[in-house]
Order: C-alpha cells, then structure tokens, then sequence
C-alpha cells in the first residue's frame, strides 16, 4: 500500500542526514544542562545564549537532535488561539491573552530565525484552517472566536462561509470554517537541524547518542548523569517529552498516544483542481483531529490524531509503526480528497504525542533548579519557542514576564494510574471514535457511546483544542 513504511518519516528523509556530534564521555561543567535534543531544549540553549552569551550550555541527546517528534510532526507552526478558551478557563482573561500573545510571538520569531540564520525550512505564514465536516461541528470555532473578540483580539480568529473554504480547499464533505492567519507551515526535519547547527555555532555543547540515566541535585548543583559521563551545572531543563512519564511523580501528570502520517507523490494536478494552492494548513474539528498540509513540490500529508494510547508509555513501536491505523488514516485522506485515489503514497509514519490533563502544555519544576516542559499534545511547533525562552528564564534565574506565564508551575493536574489509564482510555478512546463518525454520518450517538465519550470532561480532563 505504501512506498514506505517506517520509524522515521518523509521530513527526516528529506531532510537528510546532519553531521552528529560525538557522545559524552567525561566530566564536565556547565551553567545550564539541557536534556534532550528536540524543539524545546534546542529552543531553550539558543535563548540562554541569546539572553546570556557567556553562558556555558550542554544539550544532552539520546538519540540524533530532531529525530523524535520534533522531526517527524506535521509541520504546523501555530499559536494558541483555539486554546484561548480553555486557557481563560485554567488562568482567567489577564493569564490567558498574555499567552496567546507570546505564542503568536513565537510564530513570528521562527520565521524571522529562519531568514535571519539562513534556515531552509520551508518557512510559509500561509495561516490555519480549522473545518467542519459535519452539522455537529458548524460552530466548533465559536467559543475561540468569542474569546479572542472578548480579550482585544478580534482577527485572530474568523469565521469563513462554506463558498470561501470550497474556493481555498474544496472538499467535498467541507463546511464552513474558522481562519487564523497567524500561523505557518514548515518542514520540520529542516528547521529541528536547522536550529542545532546555529546553536552549536554559539558555542553551546552538543552532546548526541547520550542517553540520560539520572539528572538530581547534588548540594548546590545539578547532576545530568550519562553511561560514560556526566555533566555538573548550576540549572537543569529536561526536555524529552513522552518520556518524562517515566520519571517518579511524573506518569501520573501525562498520557502517551500517537498520531500518524502519510504523504502522498507529487500531486499538483490535485492541488490546482481543488483550489489549495494558497499553502494553508487545515485540520478538521474533531476531538481526534485530522490534520494536513502542502509542500513546496506539491504533495499532501495528511495525519490523524487518533492512534492507540500507551500502557505505562510504553509504545511498544506503535508509536512509529502502526499498519492498521496508517491504513485508517489513508482511507480517511481519500474520503476527504477522492481525486487521489490513485495516487501513490510515497511514506508513512507515526510518533508518540504526551498529552496533559488540561491539554495545555505545562512546565513544571521537578526540584530546585530543574525544571521539565511537557503537555504540547501534537501542538508543539510553534509554542516550543516560547516555552524556549520560559526555560531559559528560569534556568538563569531570570524573574522576566516570560518566566511568569501562566503555564509555568501551575497547579498539578492527574489522570488515573495504571491499569485504569490504559483501560479505561482505550475504552474511552473507542467510543469517541463511533460517536465522532456517528456525528459525520449525521446519527446520533447510541447513549453508551455518548456517555462514556463524556467521561474525560466529568474528571475534568479536557479533550480537544
């Protein structure tokens, strides 16, 4: 069914493959150590050098920088506008417009970082369409809409009629829309390997295949342990995503699902007919979101937010590989666009997502001086920077607006332990699913099915944007 199937994905094979640096083996000191070699700690090292040039920083990656998530993810640069209503609900008006603010910053800044430091990521503000596609979602927006004329920011987000959206994108099942131009694509692969280059080149050590045992505090400095070295330093940032569950007091703070991608071959004969020429990415407005996008050479990748939910964060592979929900997502690309029904898919992939109880992301300090990022929940692209730059605050000790944001140490939300997570979600995940395709169907929910889709917002876990 498809070229290529695999752990990585089409943007990391595009991308090619970056010098690597060598792993730790020795003692060593520094100001800050960051673990983990994604968006979040690459972003973080850069801001500590830009904020303090004398810095000495240390990256410590298990694997090669931007090979997990950061380099496999769908591409979508965005701010946090369709979250501006659960975050006035967490933080109030005040907390959440700053938020959102410094996330549309964020957006901005990438790009400019892509020009000024000559990164060839396919950079393109092209802005986010979010559908519907089906009655029950012809007002999904509405609360987003609301909340950003509430709060002074009215453009933000607007509403587009169903003429509009066939004319940007037609697709045969979508509706009306809401447009938020302030948002871009880029190639992800490009921009992670982009972004550890310039930040070896300000003298940050970047050390890859460094797999962390232990990072903990150690009198008055912090100790980020490896196999064969080990690095001391005054402030520690981990920044590992899913894998932060594994660490005590922290599996019950987050879930591990994953989303998975095809891409298609070439196709802008497709793209001309269909009018999606303007670079706009889109998803649906589901709880397990669809989500895609175009590239320059013209293909389509088109993800689906609804792969199988961890034990423990444990993927077992699933995570990358998952033939079954790959097949789902490309017979779901067909519904949505039946002219490539004979068009080759050139690769598919998947990665883990970590997912927080409020579906917000969060930073949270572990112990004095070490702090960890976690909770994007397939929206870290853009926010990355600016969780970047609260890091970096608070590693150097900096009481700045940006380490004062509302999604720094906020309070402790939980999900529930094992085995009840596991069991409980996949039950739960199963009857979101046929209530959502019963909703596309235009049926109403069998009432088992509606009532165990509720039971996330009865905990108070959020599901959705």
């Amino acid at each position: 069914m498809f070229e290529r199937h695999d752990a990585h994905g089409f943007w990391l094979a595009e991308a090619g493959v970056p010098e690597r640096t060598p792993e730790l083996e020795s003692e060593r000191s520094a100001d800050v150590v960051v673990v983990g070699g994604g968006y979040t700690g690459l972003w973080t090292a850069w801001h500590v050098k830009q904020l303090h040039p004398e810095a000495r920083v240390a990256v410590l990656e298990a694997g090669g920088c931007g090979q997990g998530p950061s380099g496999r993810n769908g591409g979508f640069v965005n701010a946090l506008w369709f979250s501006l209503p659960n975050l006035r609900e967490h933080f109030g008006d005040a907390a959440a417009i700053a938020v959102a603010r410094a996330a549309q910053h964020s957006v901005a800044e990438i790009g400019t970082f892509c020009r000024e430091q000559e990164v060839d990521a396919w950079y393109r503000p092209a802005g986010y369409l979010q559908v519907s596609t089906a009655p029950a979602w012809d007002d999904a927006w509405r609360p987003a809409m609301e909340a950003c004329r509430d709060l002074g920011e009215p453009d933000a987000c607007v509403e587009l009629g169903a003429d509009e959206v066939q004319r940007r994108c037609a697709s045969p099942i979508f509706r009306g829309a809401a447009f938020y131009a302030g948002a871009a694509t880029v190639q992800p692969a490009r921009l992670a390997h982009g972004l550890a280059r310039r930040v070896r080149e300000r003298g940050v050590e970047v050390y890859e295949h460094t797999k962390v045992t232990s990072v903990h505090r150690q009198g008055s400095d912090v100790i980020a342990e490896s196999k064969h070295g080990r690095i001391r330093a005054k402030a520690a940032v981990i920044a590992t995503g899913g894998a932060l569950a594994h660490l005590p007091g922290m599996h019950h703070r987050m879930t591990v699902t994953s989303s998975h991608i095809v891409i298609t071959e070439p196709v802008p004969d497709v793209l001309e007919q269909i009018g999606w020429t303007g670079g706009e990415c889109i998803t649906d407005s589901r709880a397990m979101i669809h989500y895609f996008r175009t590239t320059p050479d013209g293909r389509i990748a088109f993800g689906w937010g609804g792969g199988r939910i961890a034990f423990g964060a444990r993927m077992h592979g699933h995570a990358e590989r998952d033939p079954a929900v790959v097949g789902e997502v490309h017979r779901h690309l067909r519904r949505f666009f039946p002219g490539l029904e004979n068009k080759r898919i050139d690769h598919a992939w998947g990665g883990p997502i970590d997912v927080s109880p409020s579906h917000l992301p969060v930073i949270s300090e572990l112990e004095p001086g070490i702090h960890c990022a976690f909770g994007y929940t397939g929206h870290g692209v853009g926010p990355s920077h600016m969780f970047g730059r609260s890091l970096a605050s608070l590693a150097l000790e900096r009481h700045d607006e940006a380490s004062r944001l509302a999604f720094v140490n906020p309070p402790p939300q939980q999900v529930p332990p094992e085995p009840f997570r596991f069991v409980g979600g996949n039950v739960i995940r199963r009857a979101i699913l046929r209530q959502e395709a019963a909703l596309e169907r235009g049926r109403r929910p069998g009432p088992v099915t509606r009532a165990l889709a509720a039971i996330p917002a009865r905990m108070g876990i959020h599901i959705g944007r």
